[in-house]
């Protein structure tokens, strides 16, 4: 009995992660090219960028555990330079996501475009791609991606995506030759930065002097089509002219945009169709970002497990 999973990021590999303890093995699918989705990280040379999410915090009940075993897994650490409680990945964000692939079966580069049902299974495909049967299929990726293949098959699940939305956040990634004098280490809300950190002031960081700037919504928004080389310069420029410095030209610059960075008009709750097998989960179903994404994973897979255990009790295991 497989699983297949679309989106191999917090949300996707919690649900899967989730299912395994239950006896149940899932495929997951991912379009990016290598482990971490919104908690990338982009090594070049001696610098280093987690250029989406930036930390987390421990959060509450079982995300709380979670967190812990990460720890004592040695993938966590605290942020001395960060905000208050902030943890980050070690080395890296993207060590989180690395470290949960380990034991599933994950396709990167592996864009799915089509889900299609004969009634009894499930089936992906995509260019290059064509897998299956699955016993059930769940989409862990952004509302505005999942509610068009939810709509072929479930319009009431679709239409409850309808009211979540996603803002969008252009991310720079700048390198330079020396630190930065003189600056806190991070910066949050100046102006039409939301915010700014010295990414190597992170525990087990390359050494060189890396700066991650994110814009805001708005600013982000307005300037959501614009050319990556541009919306780079004009960020670094608008952060040297926040904090009131004229900023050394950096040996290394580039701009990464989150088209879906932040999920508001939460659902509340995880989607799963019991007739069919259909489900989906992401940051989008409950308020915040790491610890929703993480906790509808893991709710989505006790729906999951529960519905698969009716279908075929000598198969499935309810033992977390």
């Amino acid at each position: 009995m497989r699983v297949a999973v679309v989106g191999a990021g917090v949300a996707g590999l919690s649900c899967a992660t989730g299912l395994r303890a239950r006896g149940i093995e899932s495929v997951l699918f991912d379009k990016g090219k290598r482990p971490g989705g919104r908690l990338s990280t982009l090594r070049i040379e001696d610098w280093s960028w987690d250029f989406g999410a930036q930390f987390l915090t421990a959060g509450q009940g079982a995300f709380a555990v979670q967190v812990e075993d990460w720890r004592r897994a040695g993938l966590l650490a605290p942020w001395q330079g960060g905000p208050a409680g902030s943890l980050v990945g070690v080395p890296a964000m993207a060590s989180l996501i690395e470290a949960q692939c380990a034991g599933h079966a994950v396709r990167f580069g592996a864009l799915v475009q089509r889900i299609e049902s004969d009634g009894l299974s499930w089936f992906v495909s995509g260019p290059g791609l064509c897998e299956g049967p699955f016993a059930a299929l769940i989409l862990a990726v952004p509302a505005e991606q999942a509610a068009p293949l939810l709509s072929l098959h479930d319009l009431v699940l679709a239409r409850e995506l309808a009211a979540t939305r996603s803002k969008p956040c252009w991310s720079v990634m700048a390198g330079f030759d020396q630190p930065l004098q003189g600056l806190p280490d991070h910066f949050a809300g100046i102006g039409p930065i939301a915010w700014a950190a010295r990414n190597n002031s992170k525990p087990a960081r390359a050494r060189g002097e890396a700066w991650v700037i994110q814009a805001g919504a708005e600013w982000s928004q307005r300037n959501l089509e614009c050319n990556q080389e541009a919306v780079a310069q004009r960020l670094l420029d608008l952060f040297g002219s926040q904090i009131g410095i004229d900023l050394p030209a950096p040996n290394f610059i580039k701009a990464h945009r989150w088209r879906f960075a932040l999920a508001y008009g939460q659902v509340g709750k995880v989607l799963w169709n019991d007739n069919l097998s259909l489900g989906a989960c992401g940051d989008w179903c409950l308020p915040g970002q790491i610890e929703s994404a993480w906790q509808s994973g893991a709710d989505l897979a006790d729906r999951v497990a529960a519905s698969l255990l009716a279908q075929a009790p000598d198969r499935v295991s309810l033992r977390g």
